[in-house]
């Protein structure tokens, strides 16, 4: 028997046969492109958040303390005299402090432990109850706890509020050629203040602070003999102070 090619046969002859090979080895699994995996970024901790410490130059002054002041015997008042002139503290100091800061948004905010100290004192010579002497008051230091809280003007600048209580320590004295005679005495008050911040590094800032102390006003007792006499210290005062943040 003669067979007959036809072109259209031979097309069909190749699509079975393709068939039945892949019906003979099993189904080939096609090829799926998969979607590249992006790892999401690591979190970048805040330069402003966590443990710092720092040191700071400032100066004292704003303090109007006029003497005054009342001799007794036996808790008799002998004699009072007042307006004998002015020792309000001022000078320069030098400071250290410690602090945390928690970070949430633009907020900054965390509290703040500081001791500040230095040459801040004031004397004068009067005329007391007819004798002359020098009358001498000085700061010796001052400890302060603080809440600080501040907004980020951008991520390098903090403008900032304090608000706390301070501890200070002082000396009141009177000294003439026939000797002196001191008292040291302790007052504790509240203390408020504005500042602005700038980081130079993730670890570095430097800042520049106003802060107001009141401790209202002291009677400061002081005995001589037979008899005794006090002064009423006023000792509220300014300071004014720039320095340096180190964060860990």
């Amino acid at each position: 028997m003669t067979s007959k090619f036809k072109p259209g046969a031979a097309a069909l002859a190749i699509t079975l046969a393709a068939a039945a090979t892949a019906q003979a080895g099993g189904a080939v699994a096609p090829v799926l492109e998969t979607a590249p995996v992006i790892a999401a970024p690591e979190p970048v901790a805040s330069a402003w958040t966590g443990a710092y410490v720092g040191g700071s130059l400032g100066y004292v002054g704003g303090t109007d303390d006029e003497i005054g002041l009342r001799a007794y015997r036996d808790d008799t008042l002998l004699r009072e005299e007042s307006g004998l002139g002015d020792v309000g503290v001022n000078g320069v100091t030098g400071g250290i402090h410690a602090g945390y800061r928690w970070q949430r948004g633009n907020w900054i905010f965390g509290p703040e432990l500081s001791a500040q100290f230095g040459s801040v004192d004031k004397s004068r010579d009067i005329l007391l109850f007819d004798a002359e002497v020098e009358a001498e008051n000085d700061m010796k230091n001052v400890i302060a706890l603080v809440a600080k809280t501040g907004y980020l003007l951008d991520p390098q600048t903090l403008i900032y509020g304090t608000f706390g209580i301070a501890r200070g320590d002082f000396e009141y004295s009177f000294s003439s050629d026939e000797g002196s005679i001191s008292e040291d005495y302790s007052s504790t008050g509240i203390a408020a203040g504005l500042g602005v911040e700038r980081l130079m590094n993730d670890r570095l800032s430097v800042f520049a602070e106003y802060q107001y102390r009141d401790f209202g006003n002291e009677t400061v007792d002081f005995a001589l003999d037979d008899f005794t006499f006090d002064t009423r210290a006023s000792v509220s005062h300014s300071t004014v102070k720039v320095g340096a943040n180190w964060r860990f």
